[in-house]
């Protein structure tokens, strides 16, 4: 099991057990706004978990589940790159958990994992999620227009937002 400690979160390998807290959390209006998912959402965490490409991590914070950040890898050599994907528990947003937990994991994929790039798509109109990521040393790509289907089934932009390992912000600085 893999477990990275940040300064206020704990990301650690998910597990099963884990399932019943990260189902309920997608299940919140404000989490479920970003992260659709079909009428099981149990079964789609369960999904991810046994997924090889997918690598779960449950945000853990006092002692309790606040969320999940996954991680895929890009492979081919010539194109090798991570990709980050976070929620958290609304009761949690604005207190500066998303910004560790992202820190916390983009600081280990670089460091630890070798990766020169990274690269995470919130709504275009998530401005929390976009302020989150920009503290860690995002940078806006560009708009990815009609990206994603949402849950009122119309299309929705996305922004494409990359980090190179240099970029990478520490605690004190963002």
């Amino acid at each position: 099991m893999t477990e990275i400690h940040g300064t206020r979160v704990v990301l650690r390998t998910s597990e099963p057990g884990d399932i019943p807290a990260l189902a309920a959390l997608r299940a919140t209006p404000e989490v479920a706004e970003h992260w659709r998912g079909g009428p099981d959402l149990a079964a789609d965490i369960a999904e991810d978990l046994a997924d090889p490409g997918t690598h779960c991590l449950t945000v853990r914070y006092r002692d309790r589940i606040a969320g999940m950040i996954q991680w895929y890898e890009e492979s081919e050599p010539d194109y090798r790159h991570a990709g980050i994907d976070i929620f958290l528990d609304p009761a949690t947003h604005g207190a500066g958990l998303g910004t560790d937990a992202v820190r916390t994991l983009a600081r280990h994929l670089v460091r630890d994992l070798g990766f020169h790039r990274l690269v995470i798509d919130p709504a275009a109109d998530n401005a929390p999620a976009i302020r989150c990521y920009t503290k860690v040393g995002f940078r806006p790509v560009g708009v990815m227009r009609q990206y994603e289907r949402g849950a009122d089934g119309t299309w929705h932009d996305g922004l494409l937002m990359d980090l190179l390992a240099a970029e990478l912000v520490d605690e004190g600085a963002g």
